[in-house]
């Protein structure tokens, strides 16, 4: 669930730092610039493990501050394919059951990989699963903030860095009076998780905890 990353960088440390101790003053700068941050293809930065070689360090002209080339190991959530975890239902929709970790949230269980039959009440707003038994089928609904054991089945990265303005399109001239500023619909783009574990619970033994446990 958790790894060790090999990065390099280099950190930059203001005037006003320089009273302090310089491991101290890069470890500082490197989680307020990395913690709970999303680097692509890496996974979701946590905090500094250790710094394991300083190189030397420069002031430019210019620039007050010291900049120093570090080697740093951090540690990183980032689970492998078919690691099993647990964490808890946030809420449910159309698109499927969304976990939380506390502290990550970005877990989606899609339809097709819940306990089969499931089905969604539009009502309740949450998906629910139809328990066959001797005596009848029993509905055993996935409430959120319920502990829910899943298996991670794939990871999606996002490159969210900012992009330029988009080309206008030159395929008709605009008539005097005429607006060319886009539809509302249009300009208002979806905001993209910059990484997101997609689960299953189909395997028996995985689900709702107080399935099993009661």
């Amino acid at each position: 669930m958790f790894v060790l990353v090999d990065m390099v960088d280099t950190v930059r440390i203001p005037p006003w730092d320089f009273h302090k101790q310089l491991n101290d003053a890069i470890s500082e700068e490197l989680n307020k610039k990395l913690a709970n941050k999303v680097v692509y293809n890496v996974g979701l930065c946590i905090c500094l493990y250790d710094i394991t070689k300083l190189e030397d360090s420069y002031i430019f002209p210019g620039d007050g501050a010291s900049h120093t080339k570090v080697h740093f190991r951090y540690v990183v959530f980032h689970p492998f394919l078919d690691e099993i975890l647990i964490g808890k239902i946030k809420y449910c929709s159309q698109e499927g059951v969304h976990v939380t970790m506390g502290f990550f949230d970005d877990i989606l269980i899609p339809p097709e990989s819940l306990q089969q039959p499931a089905k969604f009440d539009e009502a309740e707003q949450v998906w629910l699963w139809e328990y066959e038994t001797d005596e009848g089928a029993h509905d055993l609904y996935m409430d959120q903030g319920e502990e829910i054991r899943f298996r991670v089945t794939d990871e999606v990265f996002v490159d969210t860095s900012p992009t330029g303005p988009a080309t206008a399109t030159t395929d008709t001239s605009a008539q005097p009076g005429q607006s060319t500023a886009p539809p509302a619909e249009d300009s208002i783009e979806k905001k993209e998780a910059p990484y997101t574990l997609i689960g299953s619970i189909c395997e028996p033994g995985l689900g709702l905890l107080s399935w099993w446990n009661s």
